[in-house]
């Protein structure tokens, strides 16, 4: 039983070398054929990379702002806390790390970004009506009535917009935020994030990087600093108030000392007006001076929210493009087309064979 499991084997393998062979002749007999796919494959593959439009990449940097209170101010935040004041203090850690990063990717901060204005062969128009001009949308829409006038005008309401301009903006942006648009932070102890766009066209690229890192930018600001504007704006109106009532209550005093000058010293009655006025004075001022204070308090609050956002680096001109290569198309072009074109001659003789 071993010997004619050995033999078994040996034949096994010898079959096996005879098919390599018989295949090996047969592949070389078809040289010439797989050649010609070769040559014709990397001329396809030169075509592709002088036509293929190179892809240009805006990269801006920005490091966040560390969010530290400080003794000094720390102490002026609980001093004006004891008088039932919230002058706001820290915005909250919603923005921070990845968070930042889906912001950058958010559908509201890039149709924001679309909206913005630029100008462009000396015309201000909107980031969207130049992707649509780069894309040539608008010569695909020629058949759509609904979507032929469609126009984009910078800075314009979103509220006011149509269905079909909601329709447009979405797609705009599923594109941009799935090809266009990557955000990255390096390591999670570092604090610099980077935000790279690509397109076929650098000026977009550019201009979209900018636009895009402002609208953050403000929205972050605006968002982390909300509270302390508004302590801020309710603080300084109540000084206006005060200084209102100081002032009237000093005019109070000097009406009422006009009207008791010279008067008899038996009268005392008739000084009470001017004694109150006097008692009003000294409250106000009071008052006065300790919500100047705290506005004080609140504008060095505020000048610690803003801004949040620090840009190291912007995309300057030219940007880096990335092109495929002359060589790299000869190559991968030839190489596809001689495998595909083996393995069709193994199918087409495997079938043959099985037919037989």
């Amino acid at each position: 039983m071993e010997n004619k499991t050995v033999v078994s084997e040996e034949i096994t393998i010898k079959e096996l070398i005879q098919k390599v062979r018989e295949w090996s002749s047969y592949l070389r007999s078809k040289l010439t054929v797989i050649f010609l796919a070769g040559i014709i494959g990397a001329i396809f593959g030169l075509t592709y990379s002088i036509l293929k439009k190179p892809i240009y990449t805006a990269t801006l940097s920005f490091a966040l702002e560390d969010e530290k209170s400080g003794g000094g101010l720390g102490g002026a935040l609980g001093l004006a806390s004891s008088f039932g004041l919230d002058l706001g203090g820290s915005g909250g850690g919603i923005f921070t790390g990845s968070n930042l990063t889906e912001l950058f990717k958010s559908r509201s901060m890039v149709e924001k970004t679309l909206l913005s204005p630029i100008k462009l062969n000396g015309k201000e128009i909107s980031i969207a009506e130049m992707y649509i001009q780069n894309n040539k949308l608008r010569e695909q829409w020629d058949e759509k009535p609904s979507l032929k006038n469609i126009k984009f005008i910078p800075n314009a309401d979103r509220r006011n917009f149509s269905r079909e301009q909601d329709s447009v903006l979405g797609v705009i942006y599923n594109n941009i935020s799935q090809t266009n648009l990557s955000v990255s932070q390096k390591d999670k102890k570092i604090s610099v994030i980077s935000v790279d766009v690509s397109s076929k066209n650098e000026l977009f690229s550019k201009f979209f990087c900018e636009a895009l890192a402002k609208e953050v930018g403000k929205f972050y600001i605006d968002t982390k600093s909300k509270k302390a504007r508004v302590n801020m704006s309710i603080l300084e109106q109540q000084v206006d108030s005060i200084r209102k009532e100081l002032n009237g209550a000093i005019t109070g005093v000097a009406i009422a000392n006009d009207n008791t000058f010279n008067l008899n010293p038996a009268l005392n009655v008739r000084r009470t007006p001017s004694a109150r006025r006097q008692v009003d004075v000294q409250a106000n001022t009071a008052i006065l001076t300790e919500l100047v204070k705290q506005s004080e308090l609140a504008k060095v609050t505020l000048r610690k929210e803003t801004p949040l956002i620090q840009v190291i680096d912007r995309p300057i001109l030219p940007l880096p493009k990335q092109r495929f290569g002359k060589v790299k198309g000869l190559f991968f072009g030839g190489s596809l087309a001689c495998f595909f074109t083996i393995l069709f001659l193994i199918s087409k003789r495997l079938l043959k064979e099985l037919e037989s």
